[in-house]
């Protein structure tokens, strides 16, 4: 491992002194190690071949099966996400923020994804979006093709820095209402919702049609600077504070991935910053030409919403081979013909009509699905001739659409001209709603995990208090007996359903349908399916639900971890009576993970609390918001998020920061519903090129900036802070702290590590992502407890260089040299879902973090006696790691062996 430092001669001073934190001496040296060690994934390109393949053998047949599936149900902090699968292809209609956590926990098929269809150009629909491309592109999707309002690709420009994808094919449809899209699977209209001020004035054609122009875009940064609040919004003490850095526009034009890279040609390179979008027919492989600010700005005043009208292709009616064999057709080319819809006649002389032997044609169901964003939508909803069209007025009972899923807010659907519009559909129409007004927030694997680990201590691992998911009374011990009895536990709801395999679809659309409107809406929880061909209609006997009796027996049933339990039960009962009541502060581990998040384990996210209304987030993953309201429920997570008082992001990969959006939004959304209406901006602690993408986002699709005050990192690094004391001492006293500094660490570009010192001297250093770092260690010099990245395992040193990580010795080795009291371990490669692996390393002060653990001051002694039963708890996963290290190490030596085999012989001819 000293060959590969030793490339690193980094130290605190030498990154601070250059601007981009990097000398170019060190550069060469970093790409020295990436030449030999190419990380470019193979296995994409072939991937992509078979893709390509499958699609055009399938794509000339009509699939005979095609279901809707609620992947995400709109609930407070879950995504907004539909799925449409066939046989052949999946298309998705939004996709919020979490969608490809639950897409991989409910093994959602992604490489067959072709084709997303959003409604709004908002968070609540796009912010998952980011996420999933990189996920396809990662399993082989050769392209995909966005569906949407005009603009909407510009949420691939903006975070093209921290989003890379380079090679997925993104095409723009043309969404104009004069057209339509149609493959093989289905054909779908596109309706333009249009506010009623847009309406009356109404914009030419082409201001709000769908142009090439509108993806070939590079991000502008005219007005985004570090000090973002108007005075009008600035309250309190916050309307004196302001970033001390120039108020020139921020651009970013750094690559935060260039450290994991292989070396490109310059050809390779340049095509890699750029981001391929099609349009149309037109290919555009390097944007160029930027959108208009008038044009961002106008898509973003005009807000369409785009409905979508469904219709699946016709598919000719089945042969029915019984009956065929009753009128005794032989086998050969006349099924054929009766299939094709020909009369033949027997060599009796008998005729048979293709319509004796072949089941109805399917002329295919008609589905909508829709948002009403606000009531200034509802002019043009209701008077909508293209939908007036699949309402009871309908000219023909095939054109009465089956079902409507709607996407819009429960305070729109409240509305009586919403509902009114509702009830001129059919009564066979059924409505599925997928807002806020639901509760089911769409994973069983978090309260798997979690009730496991509740067994090891209440305090520390609380149970969660989403409420909104199935909980299972009994369960057969015969995994084919799907006969279940489940208690619904979301609320007042107390009725008793029996699940059987055998009942009627129809019959479950609705609990007890009352003559009232309320009848009119579905309330669905994950994995609630629609089949749509063949028509069978709604389905919940597949909804996820939680079993605790399931879970606990599960791990009381590992070998010796009952005695382990006691044991530890024991030691934490001495434990605590040493210790002093200490509430706070207190530290809630919103996500552990590293990249990309999976069942288990979410990508980064800290709640650090002072005191029980001021609370800061450190590093903001996708899903931080979601994270929130799962531990403290829907009502509780309004108080929370109200009083975060600031959030600090370590540097700008994706993973530390993409959740920033939809936790200010939801923080907006908790003042509203607390009714605090003296609170102000949050303080964002960041560096200061994340502007370039929060001004964008602020400029192209909804209003941000208002929510926070930018204060740079880069001017708060401990040997050299360039922010005024006497306006930093105002903001530590908002924020219940007596010191917040922060350093450079060796990671990506613009990375920062962070040490917070509340008013009592508790001190809690923050690592971000980094290698070990002398600036870390001197910054968090005498820490009560430091949280310190541990991504790789001791034995894939080598690896943690190339993507500049530590392993989890290197974090314990940085936490001894700073005399750090406590340890704790946290942003686990994701191929330590569960548990990483121990080491002689793993002293009594180490401790390692769960998503949902939280922990006081006291609970920091006691952390690391919860090492062995974790173990036992995890034996089986915990064996899949060792065996997959031992493997790994068995091929290492036979490559080594190979090497030396090789050297020996060519020695041997030139002697």
């Amino acid at each position: 491992m000293t060959v590969f430092l030793k490339f690193f001669p980094f130290s605190h001073t030498s990154i601070i002194g250059n601007s981009r934190h990097y000398s170019s001496k060190h550069n060469k040296e970093l790409l020295n190690i990436l030449k030999i060690m190419p990380k470019e994934p193979k296995h994409i390109a072939e991937a992509q071949k078979q893709r390509r393949k499958i699609k055009e053998k399938l794509s000339r047949y009509v699939p005979g099966k095609v279901t809707l599936q609620v992947l995400g149900t709109g609930a407070k902090g879950a995504p907004r996400a539909l799925y449409l699968f066939s046989d052949q292809t999946r298309y998705l209609f939004n996709c919020g923020e979490g969608t490809q956590r639950l897409a991989h926990e409910h093994k959602m098929k992604l490489a067959k994804l072709e084709h997303i269809f959003i409604t709004q150009s908002a968070w609540r629909n796009m912010g998952g979006l980011p996420g999933t491309a990189l996920t396809i592109q990662d399993v082989g999707v050769p392209e995909i093709t966005l569906h949407g309002p005009p603009g909407l690709g510009e949420i691939f420009v903006a975070t093209k820095r921290f989003v890379v994808i380079r090679d997925l094919k993104i095409n723009m449809a043309d969404c104009s209402e004069q057209n339509v899209f149609e493959d093989n699977v289905l054909r779908v209209e596109y309706v333009h919702l249009m506010k009623s001020d847009v309406i009356s004035d109404p914009q030419p054609e082409d201001t709000y049609g769908f142009k090439d122009s509108e993806v070939e875009a590079t991000v502008q940064q005219e007005d985004a600077s570090t000090s973002t609040r108007s005075e009008k919004n600035r309250r309190r003490r916050r309307s004196s504070s302001r970033s001390t850095s120039s108020d020139k526009a921020i651009e970013d034009d750094t690559d935060y991935y260039a450290h994991e890279r292989k070396r490109f040609s310059k050809s390779k390179r340049r095509r890699s910053r750029s981001l391929s979008i099609e349009s149309g027919s037109r290919t555009v492989p390097e944007i160029v030409s930027p959108t208009s600010q008038a044009t961002l700005r106008l898509n973003k005043e005009m807000g369409v919403s785009v409905a979508y009208i469904c219709r699946l292709q016709p598919r000719p009616g089945a042969l029915n081979l019984e009956q065929c064999v009753k009128m005794g057709v032989p086998p050969g080319p006349l099924l054929g013909r009766l299939k094709a819809g020909e009369d033949v006649v027997l060599a009796s002389g008998v005729k048979v009509c293709s319509r004796e032997v072949c089941e109805p044609d399917d002329p295919g169901p008609v589905f909508i699905v829709l948002e009403c964003p606000t009531v200034a939508y509802l002019d043009s909803l209701v008077n909508n001739a293209a939908m007036k069209k699949h309402q009871s007025s309908a000219t023909h009972d095939d054109e009465v659409a089956c079902l409507v899923v709607h996407f819009t807010p429960k305070e729109v659907c409240d509305d009586a001209r919403y509902r009114q519009w509702m009830d001129k559909f059919s009564p066979s129409t059924r409505h599925i709603m997928l807002n806020e007004s639901n509760s089911c927030m769409g994973s069983e694997a978090v309260h798997r995990i979690q009730y496991k680990l509740n067994l090891l201590s209440d305090s520390i691992f609380p149970l969660l208090k989403d409420k909104g998911t199935n909980v299972a009374e009994e369960i057969s011990d015969n995994p084919s007996n799907k006969k279940q009895k489940c208690e619904e536990k979301n609320g007042n709801a107390n009725a008793h359903t029996s699940l059987q395999n055998d009942l009627n679809f129809e019959n479950l659309t609705v609990q007890s349908r009352p003559a009232t409107p309320d009848s009119l809406f579905i309330s669905p929880k994950t994995i609630c399916t629609y089949q749509l061909r063949p028509r069978k209609g709604l389905d919940r006997t597949a909804e996820i639900k939680i079993n605790p009796k399931e879970y606990i027996n599960e791990t009381m049933a590992v070998e010796n971890f009952p005695t382990a339990l006691t044991d530890l039960k024991d030691k934490l009962i001495d434990e605590k009576k040493k210790l002093h009541n200490s509430e706070y502060p207190k530290i809630l581990f919103l996500g552990t993970g590293s990249c990309i998040p999976n069942k288990t384990r979410n990508t980064s996210g800290i709640l650090f609390s002072t005191n029980d209304r001021q609370h800061i987030v450190l590093d903001c993953g996708e899903g931080t918001y979601g994270q929130i309201v799962r531990f403290f429920g829907p009502s509780e997570s309004d108080r929370v998020l109200a009083n975060i008082e600031a959030i600090y992001v370590s540097h700008l990969h994706a993973d530390h920061h993409i959740g920033l959006t939809g936790l200010l939004q939801g923080r907006r959304k908790a003042i509203r519903n607390q009714r605090l209406r003296d609170k102000g901006p949050l303080y964002l602690f960041a560096p200061k090129q994340i502007m370039a993408w929060l001004s964008f986002y602020d400029k192209c699709f909804e209003d941000i900036t208002e929510e926070f005050v930018l204060i740079p990192n880069g001017d708060l690094v401990y040997n050299n802070p360039v922010y005024p004391a006497d306006m930093m001492k105002p903001i530590l006293s908002e924020l219940n702290l007596s010191d917040l500094k922060t350093c450079f660490v060796r990671h990506c570009p613009n990375a920062f590590g962070v040490s917070l010192v509340d008013k009592h001297g508790i001190k809690l250093t923050y690592s971000g992502d980094t290698m070990p770092a002398d600036s870390l260690i001197e910054l968090g010099a005498n820490s009560d407890v430091l949280i310190h990245e541990a991504t790789m395992e001791d034995e894939l040193a080598q690896e943690a260089v190339v993507k500049m990580h530590s392993t989890t010795s290197q974090a314990i080795e940085v936490g001894r040299k700073m005399a750090a009291k406590h340890v704790i371990l946290t942003h686990f490669s994701q191929r330590y879902a569960k548990l990483p692996r121990y080491n002689d390393n793993f002293s009594e002060n180490v401790g390692i973090a769960f998503d949902n653990m939280q922990v006081n001051m006291n609970d920091l002694v006691l952390v690391p006696h919860l090492r062995p039963a974790l173990k036992l708890m995890f034996a089986e996963h915990y064996e899949d790691i060792e065996n997959k290290a031992m493997k790994r190490n068995m091929r290492l030596e036979r490559e080594k062996s190979a090497l030396s085999d090789k050297n020996l012989k060519r020695k041997q001819s030139v002697t």
